[in-house]
């Protein structure tokens, strides 16, 4: 299959990488230094299983695609309808557009953007960039993607390059599951540059997640979204099995990177205003990471 990646982050590089390897031919749109270092020496693709670089083609720019059978939407929320307009009339009828995005309204904005079908997914994996053109995996690597005409095919496909994936016929509530996870652990995670193991270790934590996923499971509810009442004890146990994760926003703050925190907790607090629901708790951790943030900027003009 001729397949795009847009957004050659440790997302978009980790599951383009795996199909790349399985014998795709994959084209990845991403920044100057990760496309520099992917043109010149491969794509260093770094698992559990497997170490090694791997021929690819990467651009900083859609424009010069030919129109792809598969397209991977790796971006940051906040890029989704600048993607979007890169991808605008590159696309065939049959092309299959994923959306591997944080949040749960990717989707629809970017569909509303290229005026194409988009298929949502929920992305169960931990990965970084450790260096230009290297992405590494921590764990975990499973895919639930919405229906559509095309999912069973694509299914198959990621199956073949190692990819458990799994159709979602309720997509919606899986979107809502994964973002109310984030909402629990990212902030946390990246204002205190801790990984998920030692954190509720930590006297009050243990609380403030509960209180987190409690308001966000609430306006998940009132969006008509079915939440059942085990997620909280499932989200409790997330840092016995992932102790060394350290979240994607934490990554992006090491970074000197904008986070998707207005696209996570934020989001939560934007549904439950509309709602006439109140979450506290979503709103401190939303202002800590927008202090973070600031603080790191601040910081960088300094020096």
């Amino acid at each position: 299959m001729q397949i795009a990646v847009v957004g050659a982050g440790a997302v978009g590089c980790y599951y383009g990488g795996l199909l790349l390897r399985a014998g795709h031919d994959v084209t990845f749109i991403g920044r100057q230094p990760h496309v520099d270092a992917i043109n010149a020496h491969g794509l260093l693709l770094d698992t559990k299983t497997f170490n090694g670089r791997l021929p690819a083609i990467a651009a900083t720019d859609a424009t010069a695609l030919a129109p792809p059978d598969l397209v991977l939407v790796c971006v940051k929320s906040a890029d989704t309808e600048q993607a979007g307009l890169a991808l605008a009339g590159r696309l065939r009828p049959e092309t299959s557009v994923l959306s591997l995005q944080n949040g749960v309204d990717n989707a629809p904005r970017l569909a509303a953007v290229t005026g194409h079908a988009v298929i949502p997914v929920v992305v169960y994996v931990g990965s970084e960039m450790a260096g230009p053109g290297h992405v590494r995996h921590h764990g975990g690597g499973d895919l639930a993607i919405g229906p559509s005409a095309a999912s069973q095919a694509l299914a198959q496909t990621l199956e073949a390059a190692g990819v458990r994936t799994t159709i979602a016929d309720d997509i919606d509530k899986t979107l809502w599951s994964k973002l109310i996870i984030n909402c629990a652990f990212n902030a946390l995670s990246a204002v205190a540059g801790i990984s998920y193991g030692p954190m509720l270790e930590v006297e009050g934590t243990r609380n403030v997640v509960t209180s987190a996923v409690q308001e966000a499971v609430s306006v998940a509810r009132a969006s008509g979204v079915s939440i059942g009442n085990d997620l909280l004890a499932h989200i409790l146990n997330i840092p016995a099995i992932m102790p060394n994760q350290m979240s994607s926003t934490a990554q992006d703050l090491a970074r000197g990177k904008p986070s998707e925190i207005d696209f996570l907790n934020g989001y939560v607090v934007r549904k439950g205003a509309e709602l006439g629901i109140a979450t506290p708790t979503n709103r401190v951790l939303q202002v800590m990471v927008k202090l973070a943030e600031r603080g790191k900027a601040m910081s960088a003009r300094r020096t």
